[in-house]
This record gives structure tokens, C-alpha cells and sequence, in this order.
């Protein structure tokens, strides 16, 4: 073996131990802030407890409140991005002349580049007083307009990550379906949008981990105020959100009320983590189906 190809093996395997390490060391921060926690809170009552006032006097630790307004949020944004993203996907493998797919795809990514605190004020003064017309009841602090907003920012990577797995279907579906007289239209949404499925369910199950760990977007428009409802139209609190406020605060370092968000934080990361292994298992799935 050549001594450059030594060196860059070397360096890849430098790269993915430095990834280990990282993460065994988030998952120990992680823990040696919430053992501490638990073991003054039930985890029981942490699960169950339908309220999330660590800060109050009357203080109560069950995240049930943060995770039914993450996950609020996170549905508005996966109705939004879903179908728009698909719909992409589809034109851009179908119907969009070349150059014109090799021109929409860069402007599709701008979105992604675009700071997400950009995205919490254009939510904040943009989107919620054009909802506020339509829906009279809508509080200026909210879930339904950052839960859009998060739509519009993970609509790039849904309709990336679709049109790959569109134009990974084998031709000669596309080719046979067309000798059986099938339209363009029905060709692409009854015979390789359901080849491609499992691609498809992979890019929404990504984009389900990028909303629900998303900060600055909801931290700005959703509020402050942990309840548990599925009202959009109320403020909301995402366990991210609570986390930025204790971080922020004047909660003393040690307390049991900032250990909470070591809490928080760890839910969050069994969330994605969970949502990223699924969708590792489900694309592993997919090839396997291929090869």
C-alpha cells in the first residue's frame, strides 16, 4: 500500500473514532447531569405528570407538556413539507427539462442555508399576523406559524432525498408502465412514487429528527408556555425551547431545576436518535430489497 493511501486510511479511521468519542461524550454529559436529577424525580412522575413547572413554586416535572408541543409543532411542519416536497421530488424526476432541474435544485437548498433565527422572525412578523386575518383567535405566540415555517425550511430536504430515491427506481418500471398506456402523471405517482417509497419514508423520518430538534424557529414564535393540548393556535413550549431558557437563565448551576434540562435534553436524544436508526434500518431494508 502507498504511503498517501496509508495516510488517508489513517485519517478516515481518525475521523470515525473522533465521531465515537463525540458521542459517547454527549451521552455522559448527558447522563451524569440527569442520574442526579432522577434520583430526587420519580421517573414515573417524570413520564406521566401532566404538568411542566420546574421554575414555579409549585414546581411539577412531567415533560408530557414539552413532548405533546414538540411534536405539535413537528406534525404542522412534516403536513406542510410533505406534500410540497413531494410534489418537487416528482417534477423535478418527471416533467423538468434539464437545465431546469439543475437550477431549481441550488435554489431549493438556499433554504436550508438560511438561519433558522431568520426563520423565527419571519414567523413571529410575518406569518402570524397574515394568519391572525384569517383566524381571529390565533395568539401572537404559537404553534401553527413556526410549525409552517419548519415546514419551509425541511421541504429542501424531503424533496432532495425523495428525488434521489425516484430516479434510483429501475427504468424499466417506468418504461413498462408507459407500454401499458399509463400517463406521465399515473406513471409517477402509481408506479415510482410506490417503488420509491421506502426512500420516501427515509427523507420524511429525517426530517421528522430535523424539526423535532429544532431550537430558534420555535423558541422565537411558539412561546413560552408549556401546556399539554394539540391546540395550534395557543403557545406552546418544545422541550429545545425550555432547554435555550434554562441555559439563558439565572437558574443556578447544580440545582435541581437546571439539572431539568439535562433531563430534557436526554428524551430529545433518545427521540432522534431512535428516528435516525429507523430510518438507517429502513434504507438498509431498501438496498437489500435491490441487490
Amino acid at each position: 500500500m502507498k504511503a498517501s493511501e496509508k495516510f488517508i486510511e489513517t485519517l478516515l479511521w481518525l475521523a470515525a473514532v473522533i465521531t465515537i468519542l463525540i458521542t459517547v461524550g454527549i451521552i455522559w454529559v448527558l447522563l451524569s447531569g440527569s442520574i442526579p436529577f432522577f434520583q430526587e424525580v420519580s421517573v414515573v412522575d417524570f413520564l406521566t405528570e401532566k404538568e411542566w413547572t420546574p421554575l414555579f413554586a409549585q414546581k411539577h416535572f412531567g415533560i408530557l407538556p414539552l413532548v405533546a408541543g414538540t411534536f405539535l409543532t413537528t406534525a404542522i411542519a412534516i403536513a406542510v413539507a410533505l406534500p410540497i416536497g413531494l410534489t418537487i421530488a416528482v417534477y423535478l424526476n418527471e416533467y423538468a427539462p434539464g437545465g431546469l432541474k439543475r437550477t431549481i435544485k441550488p435554489i431549493l437548498e438556499v433554504l436550508a442555508t438560511i438561519p433558522t433565527v431568520v426563520y423565527g422572525f419571519f414567523a413571529l412578523t410575518v406569518v402570524t399576523p397574515f394568519l391572525q386575518n384569517f383566524i381571529p383567535g390565533l395568539a401572537g405566540f404559537n404553534a401553527l406559524s413556526p410549525g409552517i415555517v419548519m415546514g419551509i425550511m425541511i421541504i429542501p430536504m424531503i424533496s432532495s432525498l425523495s428525488e434521489d430515491a425516484i430516479s434510483s427506481v429501475p427504468k424499466a418500471l417506468k418504461e413498462a408502465a408507459y407500454g401499458m398506456g399509463s400517463t406521465r402523471l399515473q406513471t409517477a405517482f402509481r408506479v415510482m412514487v410506490p417503488a420509491a417509497s421506502s426512500g420516501i419514508i427515509v427523507s420524511v423520518i429525517l426530517a421528522i429528527s430535523r424539526a423535532v430538534g429544532e431550537t430558534m424557529i420555535v423558541a422565537i414564535a411558539a412561546g413560552q408556555q408549556p401546556r399539554l393540548t394539540l391546540n395550534p393556535l395557543v403557545p406552546v413550549e418544545t422541550i429545545t425551547t425550555y432547554i435555550v431558557q434554562v441555559s439563558l437563565g439565572d437558574v443556578p448551576h447544580g440545582s435541581l431545576e437546571y439539572r431539568t434540562i439535562f433531563a430534557a435534553g436526554i428524551v430529545l436524544f433518545i427521540f432522534t436518535f431512535g428516528l435516525n436508526n429507523l430510518s438507517f434500518w429502513i434504507k438498509k431494508k431498501y438496498q437489500e430489497k435491490y441487490d
